[in-house]
């Protein structure tokens, strides 16, 4: 696969990109999926008490932005704790599940130039990822992930490079050759950048997808959500707490309410499973038994397992189950990638989904 990254992307290099785009769809007839969000890279971190987080005035199961000074605080005073790094961001998640499914897939985003961007840049192409990274001055921004002993987690995130990313920079060039659009929730805060993502891709005919991906900022940028969802979305998940948060309804209400805005509403409800409506049929998907150790990713990785089964053209039964398998393999690992030694074992099981009968 052509890789194709540059810090300012030019005329010349847009075209050949534009132009290999085309080709391989022409060839391939397959339904590629283009990400835009933040390119952040994850620091894991497992807490022995929740106090912790109220040392940092984090509420639980929240996504608070924080500042370089902030994160290097909460850096600082959980180093004495079990760490590891990974490249992350939501849709970053996402599209790298989909990858190492074999999907054909891209990703948009603004790093720094610095090894903390390259290292974000190399995870994502030896998944399959085509790149399409801009680099600017700023540190590539990071997000810790404090996990919770109930294993729960609670994210403080320094954007970085990641929030310089700028509706400017979005040619329509680049979306050549998509099929579906999956834009970052949190891009919300910078509704120029999001709604010229959702505008150019409903002008190339391509399907939006959006995860609603965190209850705080649903409640914070309600009104933006609503704009969006009423013009451009196609398919939207959202978890128990970011559906009561945009409507103020239990799970199955909230499904049907969130129907009017979107063809196809996914309602995630925890160990309980998941809601998914399209038109009139609304299905319930059950969890795949997992010891859970860790539940960072597992809306990530879902929508990973939906959107492939949906680039198949899978019916809403079938792409629940793929999301449903994917989030239950993530969940069984520590942070928001698939383990590769349980990768084998995945897509035979995703390959018993896609060929059973309906």
């Amino acid at each position: 696969m052509t890789i194709i990254t540059s810090r300012d992307f030019s005329v010349p290099k847009i075209q050949a990109f534009s132009e290999f785009n085309n080709i391989f769809a022409k060839n391939f007839g397959m339904k590629r999926i283009l990400g835009i969000g933040n390119a952040l890279v994850d620091v894991m971190t497992i807490i022995d008490d929740d106090k912790v987080l109220e040392n940092f005035n984090l509420p639980k199961g929240s996504m608070q932005l924080v500042d370089h000074r902030m994160s290097d605080k909460i850096k600082s005073g959980t180093s004495h704790l079990q760490v590891k790094s990974i490249s992350g961001g939501s849709v970053a998640n996402t599209i790298h599940g989909l990858a190492i499914l074999g999907a054909d897939t891209g990703f948009i985003g603004a790093v720094g130039k610095d090894q903390t961007g390259d290292f974000f840049e190399d995870d994502m192409k030896k998944a399959g990822v085509n790149t399409l990274l801009f680099r600017r001055n700023e540190v590539t921004g990071t997000a810790i992930a404090l996990i919770s002993p109930d294993r729960e987690r609670t994210f403080a995130t320094h954007l970085g490079a990641a929030v310089e990313l700028d509706a400017s920079d979005l040619k329509p060039i680049l979306f050549d050759g998509y099929d579906i659009l999956y834009p970052e929730g949190y891009l919300i805060n910078n509704f120029p950048l999001f709604e010229t993502a959702c505008s150019i891709a409903k002008d190339k005919g391509m399907i939006v997808a959006l995860d609603l991906s965190s209850y705080n900022v649903v409640e914070a940028y309600k009104e933006s959500f609503r704009k969006i969802l009423d013009q451009y979305v196609d398919i939207l998940f959202a978890n128990e707490l970011e559906a009561k948060a945009f409507t103020g309804k239990a799970p199955e209400d909230a499904l049907h309410l969130l129907s009017d805005s979107a063809n196809i509403v996914v309602v995630k409800i925890g160990i309980e499973g998941s809601l998914i409506k399209n038109g009139d049929e609304v299905v319930k998907i059950d969890v795949f038994p997992v010891d859970c150790i860790d539940t960072t990713g597992a809306g990530d990785l879902y929508a990973a397992g939906f959107l492939y089964g949906y680039s198949k053209d899978l019916g809403i039964e079938k792409c629940g189950l793929l999301g449903s398998l994917m989030a239950s393999s993530v969940i069984g690992t520590f942070g928001a990638r698939i383990d590769p030694s349980n990768l084998p074992d995945i897509k035979a099981k995703i390959q018993g989904i896609v060929s059973a009968r309906q």
